[in-house]
């Protein structure tokens, strides 16, 4: 039943791949089973992925480029368009953007911005999400989520600023063990040469107004030098390239920055709860 449905619900990406590896597999003389052995699934899998039963996933494309790619970088392409068609629709067009910034400034709240979320605490989240999600539905969002880090490695380098709310740090997702597991990869990021997070402690508004309470926002530089804020309320999108709102939300974010804690702060607080979460 699921693989009639994703039949008829196949993008054009996953027949464009179903395509590709029937053809170039043919043209190599491989019986599915052989196509499968090399790149270390079955061949009932490579047979979903050629009548776009079950779509390639990101692991299989990556076999396929080394088995049958011939070097023409096409699986690896398909990679991203295939991750793309996976997101909501809402977010499809900031996804391309992020991946391509020269520079991201985030804001997060009230939970882990999903940029650096591992895998365990996105899948607790989105399952735990409303509406209820397919079990299948679930892991294609949190392995499109995880993919999004490669932006971390990307060269040319991005350099990324992150700002958690503390609030976000101190409301536990899934489980202790996830959590733990969380901070631990917040601070193992933190320690990236192109990459800075802080906290903005819950008692700043103490001294002084609190910047972060219109909620959480993205900014990001484009190669163009062009900088855009993106925002997702409820599960709408609003992506803001005007110039003058751009610049007061910018301004809002350098608020927010200035009233967190410093970096290195930041990682020890961030190090404590990891520590106080065995």
């Amino acid at each position: 039943m699921a693989g009639r449905e994703n039949k008829e619900k196949a993008t054009p990406t996953a027949q464009l791949v179903a395509h590709m590896t029937r053809t170039l597999r043919k043209q190599k003389g491989l019986t599915q089973e052989q196509l499968g052995g090399m790149c270390g699934f079955s061949g009932a899998a490579i047979s979903g992925v050629e009548t776009c039963a079950q779509p390639a996933s990101d692991q299989m494309l990556v076999k396929l480029e080394e088995a049958v790619g011939d070097g023409m970088g096409f699986f690896e392409e398909a990679r991203l368009y295939l991750r793309i068609e996976k997101y909501p629709q809402q977010f499809k067009e900031y996804a391309l953007l992020e991946r391509a910034a020269l520079n991201l400034y985030l804001f997060a709240t009230p939970v882990i911005h999903g940029l650096f979320q591992t895998e365990e605490y996105a899948r607790a989240l989105i399952a735990g999400g409303f509406p209820i999600l397919t079990e299948e539905r679930v892991e294609e969002l949190v392995e499109a989520r995880v993919a999004r880090r490669e932006v971390f490695d990307r060269d040319p380098t991005a350099l990324i600023e992150l700002v958690l709310d503390e609030a976000v740090l101190l409301r536990p997702i899934g489980s202790r063990e996830i959590m733990r597991g969380q901070l631990e990869f917040l601070a193992e990021c933190a320690r990236r040469r192109n990459v800075t997070i802080q906290v903005l402690p819950l008692d700043c508004a103490l001294h002084g107004e609190y910047a972060g309470n219109q909620g959480e926002l993205n900014a990001l530089e484009t190669p163009d030098h062009e900088f855009l804020v993106y925002l997702e309320p409820q599960d709408e999108s609003v992506l803001i390239s005007d110039p003058a709102k751009v610049s007061t939300y910018m301004q809002r974010y350098a608020r927010i920055r200035g009233q967190a804690l410093t970096p290195r702060e930041s990682l020890s607080f961030i190090e404590r709860l990891a520590g106080e979460q065995q």
